[in-house]
């Protein structure tokens, strides 16, 4: 962690995120981290959750329904959230470069990033809705 000095809770914190895809809440990240070290406070997780996200060390993912979920890859990507679990998904694709670009030549100003989510049903609720039709 060369953005943010290394503490033991911080080093857990990244290892939970590096092992799991769920893009969890800082509840999660707290409940799965606790069980190694059970004086862990949830504000100490929230605290190092918004150290690590504004060091660049993780990515913080404000969805549109005031939680925030947490990512360890760092490198631009897209995500698809679904409106019936709130499940949140990496999506596999080429760069948005091009449209940052299209967007730069429209604005008085520079981008430093973007963000892009796509929103709609998962897989695993679409199947369950068909299996109770």
């Amino acid at each position: 962690m060369a953005g943010v000095k290394h503490s033991k809770q911080r080093e857990m914190i990244v290892e939970y995120l590096k092992s799991t895809k769920d893009h969890p809440t800082a509840e999660t990240v707290y409940m799965n981290v606790r069980s190694a070290n059970p004086k862990l406070s949830l504000g100490t997780v929230y605290r190092n959750l918004k150290l690590l996200s504004e060091a660049g060390e993780i990515q913080r993912l404000s969805c549109g329904d005031g939680i925030d979920r947490f990512d360890a890859t760092v490198e631009p990507h897209c995500h698809f959230l679904c409106k019936k679990c709130a499940g949140v998904q990496d999506v596999e694709m080429m760069p948005l470069d091009e449209l940052e670009a299209k967007a730069a030549e429209k604005l008085d100003g520079k981008i430093q990033y973007h963000q892009v989510y796509f929103y709609g049903i998962c897989k695993k609720c679409l199947k369950e809705a068909e299996s109770l039709e």
